[in-house]
C-alpha cells in the first residue's frame, strides 16, 4: 500500500545571520493512511521543523516530500496553501481561534476558503462541532469556553474539511491532565473514523496514545518503534 506520506532524505537549513543552522540532517520516514503517530524530542531536534513541513508551511531544503502521490516540495506557496487547505488539519496549542467569532463561526471559516456557501458552511460546522461534544456551545465566543472546550473547536475546525491527515502540536500542552485525557480520547475516535493523526508532543503519558512513536535528535530519526501495548489494546477490543 503507498504510503500517504513519504519523505525522503529531507534536509533543513536555516541561515542565521553568518551561522547555518542544520535543523533537519537527512531525516526518511513514511506514513500511511489511518496512521496514529507520534513525534518526539528534545528542544532543537527539530520535531517543529518536521512538523511544518509535514504540514506545508515550509519547504525542504533538499530531500523530497511526498503527499498523496504529490511532490509537494517542488510546489509554489499558492499551490501549498492549496494544499493545507485540502489535505492537513492543524491543532495547535494556543488554539489560534479569532476571538469575536462564535464556535460556529471560527470552525466555519476554513470553508469560506473552500468556496462553499453559507448554509452549507453553518450546517457542516455544526455537524463536527457535535461531533466533538460541542452542539450546545454553537453560539458562545473563545473568552466564554474553559480551554478544554476551545481545544474543542480548534479540533473541529481542523476537521472541517475533512482532511486526509490531522496534524497536532502539543494539543495539550495549555490543559490540565483531566482535560487533556478528554482531548485524546477525541482524537483517538478521529483515528478510528479513519483520518491520520501525527502528534507533536515532549510529554510521554500523551505520546503513549498514539500507535507509533518517532523520536528525534539533532535533526535526526532516533528511533521508530510501534506502540506495542496500545496496538493489542486495540486487537482486544476489535475482537470484542
Amino acid at each position: 500500500m503507498q504510503p500517504i506520506i513519504s519523505v525522503q532524505d529531507i534536509q533543513k537549513t536555516y541561515i542565521m545571520g553568518t551561522t547555518k543552522v542544520h535543523a533537519l540532517q537527512g531525516v526518511s520516514l513514511d506514513i500511511h493512511k489511518n496512521d496514529y503517530v507520534a513525534l518526539m524530542g528534545p528542544s532543537g531536534s527539530g520535531k517543529s521543523t518536521l512538523m511544518n513541513l509535514l504540514g506545508c508551511l515550509d519547504t525542504p531544503t533538499r530531500g523530497d516530500y511526498i503527499l498523496n502521490g504529490e511532490n509537494v516540495s517542488l510546489l509554489t506557496d499558492s499551490d501549498l496553501a492549496d494544499v493545507r487547505n485540502t489535505e492537513i488539519g492543524f491543532v495547535f496549542q494556543t488554539f489560534n481561534l479569532l476571538p469575536r467569532l462564535s464556535s460556529l463561526e471560527n470552525v466555519a471559516l476554513p470553508l469560506v476558503y473552500a468556496g462553499m456557501g453559507r448554509n452549507a458552511r453553518l450546517d457542516r460546522a455544526f455537524e463536527v462541532l457535535d461531533m466533538v461534544g460541542l452542539g450546545d456551545r454553537v453560539d458562545h465566543k473563545p473568552n466564554e469556553l474553559s480551554g478544554g472546550q476551545r481545544q474543542r473547536v480548534a479540533i473541529a475546525r481542523a476537521l472541517v474539511n475533512n482532511p486526509s491527515i490531522i496534524l497536532a502540536d502539543e494539543p495539550t500542552g495549555n490543559l490540565d491532565t483531566k482535560t487533556s485525557v478528554e482531548i485524546m480520547a477525541i482524537f483517538e475516535r478521529i483515528q478510528a473514523a479513519g483520518n491520520t493523526i501525527i502528534l507533536v508532543t515532549h510529554e510521554p503519558d500523551i505520546a503513549e496514545h498514539a500507535h507509533r512513536i518517532i523520536r528525534l535528535r539533532d535533526g535526526l530519526v532516533e528511533s521508530d518503534l510501534k506502540n506495542e501495548h496500545i496496538i493489542r489494546t486495540a486487537e482486544r477490543t476489535d475482537a470484542h
